[in-house]
């Protein structure tokens, strides 16, 4: 008898718990690159042999070397208000060019739900959201003209930021 009631009081106990949540929702988006012929502007372009590294961007990442792709995703540090990435074209070659983008912004923290819990969102600062500059070697930069889309970021659904090479 004790063991039925032992029982009868666990399955009381448990049925009053909700299944566990399963966070389907965007989390902490990172930013989108997408990038585009110079000469034919309203063409896509893809990347060759672009190598990627962070600087102070979550443990200075050295990122893949993305290569035939025309849109990348880059992540922001939500503990700081910049990031700068070097972006390194042919970087398999001794024709490598890499020219530095430093990403300014403010950091806002959202509730999602309570599966997801809470998120970062980013917001581009007006005056200076992107500084671009160029290695310290004499070449010419690769990166020819950079166009913010939306200074929020929110979604990884959308370009944040077109570039043209």
């Amino acid at each position: 008898m004790k063991k039925i009631l032992l029982l009868l009081l666990i399955a009381v106990s448990f049925s009053g718990c909700e299944k566990d949540d399963i966070c389907t929702e965007d989390t902490t988006p990172r930013l989108v690159l997408e990038f585009y012929d110079s000469s034919n502007p309203a063409n896509v372009k893809n990347v060759v042999n672009l190598k990627v590294k962070g600087e102070g961007a979550l443990n200075d990442l050295d990122l893949d070397v993305f290569n035939a792709e025309s849109k990348i995703k880059l992540p922001l540090d939500p503990t700081k208000n910049s990031v700068k990435y070097s972006l390194i074209m042919n970087s398999t070659s001794t024709s490598a060019n890499e020219d530095f983008l430093e990403f300014n912004y403010t950091t806002q923290t959202v509730y999602v739900s309570r599966a997801c819990g809470y998120k970062v969102v980013y917001q581009l600062n007006a005056d200076d959201g992107v500084v671009q500059s160029n290695a310290a070697s004499p070449d010419v930069p690769w990166v020819q003209n950079l166009t913010i889309q939306t200074n929020a970021i929110t979604s990884e659904n959308e370009t944040h930021i077109k570039i043209y090479f």
